[in-house]
């Protein structure tokens, strides 16, 4: 027993170690944005999808960019335009013709079969092309003509958008938001990052990020955070925490009463835990707490509650009721 719980914390210390690493490379190009970098490194090691919200120009791009080469992951990115078609993703079927004159059918992948997936601007697409992205995100694999194929793994998508207020956007379906592991809000620049994002990219320096680890790694540590144990008190708030959110719930709270039309989902119950599960190896503990289960309770929740009329007319957030939920329900 003393040796196996000798090697379950020098594995906690390896995942550690890894996580401030990579952290650190994204640093190197990302100025700021601490808990944007830490949301997008938990989903990564806890094997889910991020969807990234925010105003152009902010360094989304970069970061997945940069992400991507300090895991020496295979990098694709997609531009999503209203004219963009399914088959512009996932590929299509394609006739080839042999040097002897035979033809046959061969399938041309498509730019999703790659380990991290930028799509940038998901929501100017049409609702066709953004559920093009369903079965990669929930399956790993598409599917064309009736076969299916397997993308390669790690898998992971990261996608922008920008807010639904801007014109030209069509707001994503709820199917596919609950797909996302976390939803992150990406924040304007303080001045002082943005004095040094301006030192940095109008200079004679280019910052590249150097590698940490591979995917067999990454792998590796997918697996050990599903092997993190939580008490039964802390998976008890995880439900307690998604339960408070329906309206028709005994534990729901006055917001969520008022302006919530439907509440979380099971995945989401999933991924608060999943990602507490992360965040605590991070820490270099083998254990989640619930502190875990709050700091990431936002980031993985806001985007699976849906407003009723009166939450949208009055202007309020999914995150305003969350942090009602937070502060009333107790462990």
């Amino acid at each position: 027993m003393a040796t196996q719980a000798a090697d379950v914390e020098a594995q906690a210390k390896e995942f550690a170690e890894t996580f401030a690493r990579v952290r650190a490379e994204v640093g190197k190009v990302i100025v700021g944005q601490e808990e944007i970098v830490e949301g997008v490194l938990v989903a990564l090691f806890a094997g889910g999808h991020v969807l990234l919200e925010g105003l152009p120009g902010l360094g989304k791009t970069s970061l997945v960019k940069t992400l991507a080469g300090a895991l020496d992951l295979q990098f694709s990115r997609i531009q999503f335009t209203p004219d963009l078609m399914p088959a512009d993703i996932i590929g299509t079927t394609v006739l080839r013709e042999s040097e002897d004159g035979k033809r046959t059918f061969e399938f041309q992948r498509g730019p999703i079969f790659s380990n991290v997936v930028l799509t940038d601007e998901i929501n100017r697409a049409t609702p066709k092309t953004q559920s093009a992205l369903l079965e990669a995100m929930q399956e790993g694999s598409v599917t064309v003509s009736g076969t299916t194929n397997k993308l390669p793994q790690p898998f992971l998508v990261l996608a922008t958008q920008n807010p639904i207020e801007l014109e030209g956007t069509y707001p994503l379906p709820e199917a596919q938001l609950d797909r996302f592991l976390l939803k992150l809000l990406v924040p304007r620049s303080s001045m002082n990052d943005l004095v040094a994002i301006l030192n940095r990219t109008t200079g004679d320096s280019d910052a590249k990020p150097s590698r940490v680890a591979d995917h067999e790694a990454l792998m590796k540590f997918r697996e050990l955070v599903r092997r993190v144990p939580a008490a039964k008190p802390v998976t008890e708030y995880a439900a307690k925490i998604a339960l408070a959110t329906h309206a028709d719930h005994e534990l729901a709270v006055p917001l969520v009463k008022s302006y919530v039309r439907f509440g979380d989902s099971p995945r989401g119950a999933q991924a608060l835990l999943l990602c507490g599960k992360a965040l605590a190896l991070a820490s270099g503990r083998f254990h989640v707490a619930v502190d875990d289960l709050r700091r990431i309770a936002k980031s993985a929740l806001r985007h699976r509650l849906i407003l009723n009329f009166d939450g949208e007319a009055s202007g309020v957030s999914t995150d305003k009721v969350l942090d009602e939920v937070l502060a009333k329900v107790a462990p």
